[in-house]
């Protein structure tokens, strides 16, 4: 593992990146303890503070671990899908709103990945799969549900659709598409969404799912997502006229 002094780019940084690449190279494995932050300030010939900023990114990365006592140190990491969808989440809301990506980009993105959970998921949802979208349909139909709570709801809903494909690549992906959307949906939900409508259309998503029906599911996302295509340019022209 090196580093460039002379690159203007941070030495945490750039330490951080060399051991990065080691664990994704396997040529440090899971469990592994790293050197010491002695040994490794030797090795990049850095201060001890310098390595300890280093440790700390990968530590905010889920890369590493750090264990107390006379055993202790820092280890590798193994990284579970869950463990990383707080992380994919937060990414990708922040690349939304930083980057001014258009709603309608963001929008086309979510449902395309989501449709490629359909089939999958018409075939391998399990029971409490079924249950958790039937459930959520039941609570966005109850009188005086907030719109925090029908948003909240709508996320549990398409969580579990996609969680129902039992892919755990496209449920990773799907945290981010679905979740960091939940903003701008929020926002077009408080001004202009036919709760019924979109209580109707789940509705139809989950009885395809239950009938094992692949196809019906892709229509039904379709029809969601021109459903909130459609919402959104309103409340766009709206504001834009005002």
């Amino acid at each position: 593992m090196k580093i460039d002094p002379k690159s203007p780019a941070d030495l945490s940084a750039q330490i951080a990146a060399a051991i990065r690449d080691a664990i994704v190279e396997g040529r440090l494995i899971v469990d592994q303890r790293l050197p010491s932050e002695a040994e490794l300030a030797e090795q990049f010939d850095v201060s001890r503070p310098t390595v300890r900023e280093a440790l700390k990114r990968l530590a905010a990365q889920s890369l590493i671990r750090t264990q107390r006592g006379a055993t202790g140190g820092a280890f590798v990491n193994r990284l579970s899908f869950p463990d990383a969808y707080a992380q994919q989440i937060t990414t990708s809301t922040l690349l939304l709103s930083m980057n001014a990506v258009s709603f309608e980009t963001a929008c086309e993105a979510r449902y395309a990945l989501e449709r490629a959970c359909g089939a999958l998921s018409a075939a391998r949802r399990s029971a409490d799969h079924l249950a958790t979208m039937r459930a959520e349909i039941h609570r966005q139909g109850q009188p005086g549900l907030t719109d925090e709570a029908f948003c909240a709801s709508d996320v549990a809903f398409h969580r579990a659709l996609v969680d129902g494909a039992g892919n755990p690549v496209l449920s990773y992906q799907l945290a981010g598409a679905v979740e960091a959307m939940q903003p701008l949906m929020n926002m077009i939900t408080f001004t202009a969404r036919d709760r019924a409508r979109i209580i109707a259309l789940h509705e139809d998503i989950a009885n395809a799912i239950e009938a094992g029906d692949g196809d019906g599911v892709t229509a039904g996302l379709t029809a969601l997502e021109a459903e909130t295509q459609a919402l959104a340019k309103a409340v766009f022209e709206a504001r834009a006229a005002k």
